[in-house]
């Protein structure tokens, strides 16, 4: 049986205890914060929300190189027969293609463009390590990834707008009216963009149980075997209280996670999401035909 990598870069927001029990490996963004320069996965996403509060500008977030990808790629290949790796969203980061064009120089690796981002990439790329435990072929594992990842349920809601009007994607009376309002928006990736979808009002946590509630009714035929609860600096009881939700829906395995420095730049502090697939069937089990 051929041994085959899954791969992703570093905003696949997993912990390295997560990233080593379902064998995953990962490249990390670099994260500018003036003449400071981390990668992903080196930096505590607190320390982005101090220096933004402080700076009052967004870190630069810099997507994986094709140097970068060449080596990643060379060094599971030392190890592996082949390399199946996950990229974030094309409509997001460069991040796709630059991976694409380093795997046209090998006939083993494969690089899918997950349009997602976040634990939503995670979701493909577990998805992806059961297959290679079935003992599939890399051509099959990739179809397969490719016909379900529209499944990809991604979503979570911001107690802020300021991050999204630093980095351009709304506008100053957005802004203004969203604070004055205590406005929480719902982002959504749909089509692999991040998208606004409803607007909650008033107390953060309430409302984090009002789009909880909101996204299993809208999304209501989840694959129960994975979910995914990722948050920047979500308090515990927030998150206590969205798992036992979650445990009475009927998901077995409720993933709790910390995103990282590049999803926090653009997201900012107690953004809140759950991810799963919604493909599950009338017992909430995906079958994968």
């Amino acid at each position: 049986m051929k041994r085959i990598a899954i791969s992703a870069e570093s905003t696949i927001d997993l912990s390295k205890d997560l990233l080593k029990q379902y064998d995953i490996h990962t490249v990390p963004f670099t994260i500018n914060l003036g003449d400071e320069v981390a990668l992903d996965g080196d930096i505590d996403p607190k320390h982005i929300i101090n220096y933004v509060n402080k700076k009052n500008i967004l870190p630069k977030t810099s997507a994986v190189n094709e140097y970068q990808y060449t080596e990643h790629f060379e060094k599971l290949l030392k190890e592996y027969d082949a390399v199946i790796h996950i990229a974030l969203s094309s409509e997001i980061s460069s991040a796709f293609s630059n991976a694409y064009n380093v795997s046209q120089n090998y006939d083993n690796v494969y690089v899918v463009n997950s349009r997602s981002l976040s634990t939503g990439i995670a979701l493909q790329a577990i998805y992806a390590t059961k297959l290679v435990a079935a003992g599939l072929e890399p051509e099959e594992i990739v179809r397969k990834i490719e016909l379900r990842k529209a499944a990809d349920q991604t979503s979570f809601i911001l107690m802020r707008l300021d991050y999204l009007y630093k980095g351009g994607r709304c506008n100053a009376l957005s802004l203004i009216s969203a604070t004055l309002l205590k406005i929480r928006l719902q982002i959504v990736v749909k089509n692999g963009k991040m998208e606004p979808a409803k607007k909650y009002r008033g107390d953060m946590s309430k409302c984090i149980i009002k789009y909880v509630n909101d996204t299993l009714e809208q999304y209501n035929t989840p694959d129960l075997e994975e979910v995914f609860i990722t948050s920047t600096t979500a308090t515990k009881d927030q998150i206590e209280a969205v798992k036992e939700i979650l445990v009475k829906r009927g998901f077995k395995n409720i993933h709790i996670t910390n995103a990282g420095a590049t999803i926090t730049s653009h997201c900012g502090e107690n953004c809140l999401g759950i991810l799963y697939m919604n493909d599950g069937d009338s017992n909430g089990v995906y079958q994968d035909n």
